[in-house]
């Protein structure tokens, strides 16, 4: 097992000793710039569509409800609150069952 040591860490030649940065510079550079450059490209986005007269609200573009399925007839809503309607076309679909709707079955 070998020992090592530190290596002198001593500022190069020819390098300057920089002064400390201000605080007020700091923020200038690091919160400053990236706060322009967000504002510009929101503008870049959002300013056209505003001079158009487009609503740019969340809920600007409202659409219809979806009805997965599609919507049904005022006819078979009638039919389907009987509840009878639903049963014979489940037993008119199952030909060669013994009249029972629902359940599982299959064959070989």
């Amino acid at each position: 097992m070998t020992l090592t040591s530190l290596a002198p860490a001593d500022i190069p030649v020819g390098w300057s000793n920089p002064q400390p940065v201000h605080a007020l510079h700091f923020l200038l550079l690091f919160v400053g710039i990236p706060v322009l450059i967000t504002l510009g490209i929101l503008a870049a986005v959002y300013l056209p569509g505003v001079v158009r007269g487009e609503s740019v609200a969340p809920a600007g573009a409202r659409t219809d409800d979806q009805w997965f399925g599609g919507r049904r007839d005022p006819a078979q809503l009638e039919a389907s609150q009987s509840g009878s309607a639903q049963l014979e076309s489940a037993e008119k679909t199952h030909e060669g069952t013994d009249g029972e709707a629902g359940g599982a079955g299959g064959t070989w």
